[in-house]
């Protein structure tokens, strides 16, 4: 596999403030949905320019949430977004706590939220993993699937993960009908290190043939909750649990860069065009949007 980064833009409102913490990206009316996992309200970026969009109510009067000001546990965590096949685009809570177990059902003309406690907590026991550690970061649609990443902290022995979530019943329980919502095929990573340190799944494109391609990151954290110093960047093609290919991020204006969300814009041959958001994790510095193109040889 072959990254090539063709742009790096910082992300802004049009009033000049920074998208902080983007944690995903997914096609959204003409141009992209920006969720950010500490504030909440998204970005939908088109032409180059940030239009705020609120996706969920203030949480105890705050909109932003940050650990210096003691808000951090509020937060909703947006994590994951998709663009579903009916045109819609769906954000997910991480899930590991109370706060962080509801859904956004986006359209054009309407917005959704909707507790998920019940899926979030069938989620944690068929990973057999307890509630609090629970941290899904990634999602994306496999057949009548929504394959849903758990991060996980490899290098404290908790592996990177997915499950697959029956679509239709968890979009029935999101749009408040009700419905028992199957969760299946548990499956288990070993994307290997960088510098001793895990990579461990953040997003995901599903792709023809059943194959998805992944990116990852190398983070040094104590903990499933806690922020470390990312040492390392990579996307993956995966077929099941095997990894077809792998290949590191190239570096970002000299640093890792901490990849959060990937979606595909286009393809050419066996070149695909992508996108991805980078949280800087420091509310002050814009997130970036990086053009990656990606080539994989003879696997797509």
């Amino acid at each position: 596999m072959r990254i090539e980064l063709a742009g790096a833009t910082p992300l802004r409102f049009r009033d000049g403030t920074p998208v902080r913490a983007a944690s995903g990206i997914a096609r959204y009316a003409a141009g992209w949905l920006v969720v950010q996992d500490d504030a909440t309200h998204g970005c939908v970026w088109e032409a180059g320019s940030g239009r705020r969009l609120r996706l969920l109510p203030p949480v105890q009067g705050h909109d932003t949430f940050a650990e210096a000001a003691g808000t951090k546990a509020l937060k909703p965590d947006l994590e994951a977004v998709v663009a579903l096949p009916d045109g819609r685009t769906l954000a997910l809570g991480s899930g590991s706590t109370a706060a962080r177990m509801r859904c956004v059902l986006l359209s054009e003309s309407a917005i959704q939220v909707a507790g998920l406690a019940p899926v979030y907590a069938h989620v944690a026991d068929v990973l057999e993993v307890p509630a609090d550690q629970l941290n899904l970061e990634g999602a994306t649609v496999v057949g009548e699937a929504l394959r849903w990443f758990q991060r996980g902290l490899p290098s404290a022995g908790a592996p990177t993960a997915s499950v697959d979530v029956a679509l239709d019943a968890l979009l029935d329980q999101a749009t408040g009908a009700p419905a028992a919502v199957r969760v299946s095929a548990v499956r288990r990573y070993d994307l290997g290190t960088v510098a001793g340190v895990g990579l461990a799944i953040t997003d995901a494109i599903g792709l023809p043939g059943g194959l998805v391609l992944v990116s990852a990151a190398a983070e040094d954290s104590p903990s499933t909750y806690d922020d470390g110093p990312v040492v390392g960047a990579a996307l993956a093609l995966l077929d099941g649990e095997q990894v077809l290919d792998l290949a590191e991020l190239p570096l970002v204006d000299g640093a890792v860069a901490k990849l959060e969300g990937l979606a595909l814009a286009g393809r050419r041959d066996d070149v695909l065009d992508l996108v991805a958001v980078v949280d800087a994790d420091d509310p002050a510095v814009p997130s970036l949007l990086l053009e990656l193109a990606v080539t994989a040889r003879p696997c797509l």
